[in-house]
This record gives structure tokens, sequence and C-alpha cells, in this order.
């Protein structure tokens, strides 16, 4: 698989990564550690998490997945932490829970989910520095954060000259708000995105064309209004255009939407997610589509949220 460099930082990833956001609820131990091994024979190494996904269970399945199932040399961890507000204290209070739950004395990068407007920005930026100082984290990013929040944090970070890397942000042909303001920002100040939800979560597959079918996330309780997000007429249209697309190219919707939005400007490496280790195959095996020039441009201009032709 291609790696790609995390911004202008010496973090070199893989331009997949393994999403965990169901690990622990929809997917069980087993299943998540046959999803690590396929991921990581076709090439993956980094491994996306965040403190809330299973309420917790998620690291902890990764806890005993790395090193037993795959070598930790073989994985690059990162991991979110979300819920914890700004301030210094529950941020780093987080970050050890989650290594407790990892079963590590650090993860490759530690991204703060959120910009906490009642803490000032210069504590939630000693927080990162104090993860990297400490060892518990190797590099810093962010994610949920606009464009002049990344902005000044990240003016802040470079000066102590612990920056940012990365920024973490929903990335897809049917959400293409990082292209107002956080991907001019990241490419400013050196960051690479991290897109997450890349197959518009799971609309740009075309499953839901037709229905809901019974095992999708759009008919999981807890899942089926974050689908639901993307079950527009809007996006129905995109939809189409990426099913035709991909018949006229002689492969699935699925990895003509992954492409185009793992090939953008500005994104290190696009977060997929997979609810079990032969869906997760499907997008691996599409992993090295290369998409004409002439259908990423036809797609950005039937997706432009402006309804203005879009750069390609």
């Amino acid at each position: 698989m291609e790696t790609r460099r995390v911004g202008r930082s010496g973090l070199t990833v893989s331009r997949l990564a393994l999403g965990t956001m169901t690990w622990g609820r929809d997917t069980d131990a087993d299943a998540a550690a046959a999803q690590l091994e396929a991921f990581v024979e076709a090439g993956g190494t980094l491994l996306d998490t965040a403190n809330v996904y299973g309420d917790g269970d998620a690291e902890s399945i990764i806890g005993t997945l790395v090193p037993d199932v795959v070598p930790r040399s073989d994985v690059l961890l990162a991991t979110t932490t979300v819920g914890a507000g700004g301030g210094r204290g529950r941020l780093l209070a987080a970050l050890d829970q989650s290594l407790a739950r990892l079963g590590t004395d650090h993860v490759d990068l530690w991204q703060v989910h959120g910009f906490d407007p009642a803490v000032p920005w210069e504590e939630t930026c000693g927080a990162l520095v104090t993860a990297v100082q400490s060892g518990r984290a190797r590099y810093i990013g962010v994610s949920g954060f606009s464009g002049w929040q990344l902005a000044t944090v990240a003016t802040w970070l470079r000066a102590k000259e612990h920056p940012l890397v990365a920024v973490e942000h929903e990335y897809s042909l049917v959400e293409r708000q990082a292209e107002e303001s956080v991907l001019p920002a990241a490419a400013l100040h050196g960051l690479g995105l991290l897109g997450w939800a890349p197959l518009g979560r799971g609309v740009l597959t075309g499953k839901y064309r037709h229905g809901t079918p019974a095992d999708s996330r759009g008919a999981s309780p807890h899942f089926a209004r974050y689908v639901g997000r993307h079950r527009t007429a809007a996006a129905g249209r995109v939809v189409e255009a990426v099913a035709t697309a991909a018949e006229g190219l002689g492969t699935s919707p699925l990895a003509v939407a992954c492409a185009w939005a793992r090939d953008r400007p500005g994104v290190s490496a696009v977060v997929v997610g997979a609810r079990d280790a032969a869906q997760l195959l499907g997008v691996l095996a599409a992993q090295d589509l290369s998409l004409p020039a002439e259908i990423v441009s036809a797609l950005a201009d039937v997706s432009d949220p402006a309804g203005e032709p879009a750069a390609p």
C-alpha cells in the first residue's frame, strides 16, 4: 500500500487508515482481529480510534490485539480524545486512560477533538505540548476545528516548536465542507488531512439506492441517524454519478468514492471503517484505483455544494 507523509512532518502513514468506530459495539474482538490482520497484510499501517468508540471498548480491543495479533512496530496508533473539553487536566487524564486501555506507553498521533471556547486555547495547546514532551505522543493533531481555530492553534504550537501535523475532518463527495476553510488552513500551516467517512457514511457505495439493507448501519438503531444525514436528494444525485463512473471504469462505486477522496490535494489518508473482514477486503482490493482526470472533474462538479464547477 502506498504511504504518504502527514503534511510536512516526518510522520509517514498508509494512505488508507483503518477506522474502529464500530469496534466494541457492532464489531467484536474476533472480527476486529480479522480486520486488523487483513489490513496489515495489505500494507496498512495507520489504525485510527477514539476514547468514545464503544465507550472505550474499541481502545481496549486494540490493546488485546497489539501486539498479540500484530506487532506494535507494524502499526501506527492514532487516538482522538473526545468530550474532555480543552482543559489541561482533563485532556491529559483522558490521554492516560486511553494509553491504559491501549496497553501502550505512547500513541503515534494524539488528536484533541473540538475547540473549547470556555478554556483559553493556550491551555489546550499546553496539554498537547506536554503529551509530546512526556513521551505520551509522538505527534499531535486536532479534529472538529474550523479553519480559523486550526490556524490559531497551529501558529502558537509552531512557535513553541511542537507543531501540529494533522487535522481530522469528514471528507467525501457528499461532505466537502473541509474545502471551505480547513483544507486551506491546513495547507498553509503544513498539516495533512485525515479524512473520515470517505464513503459518505456508506451512502456512496450505493447500498441505499433502493432501500435499507437489514445488515447495514442505516438499519442500526445507533447509526441510522448517522447514515441518514447523507440520504438526501442532493446526495442521491452524487451517488448516481458515482455509480455511472464505476460502471464505465469496470469497478465498484466504493472504489470510485474512496479514490476520489483519497487523492484530493492535502489529504494524507482516508479513514475507512468496515463491518467485517469481507467488507474491508473490498476496500483494500480497490486501493490501487487511480481515477482519470475527467472523472475526477465530473464528480467534483456534480458534488459541488455551491452548484458551481469545482476545481479538480
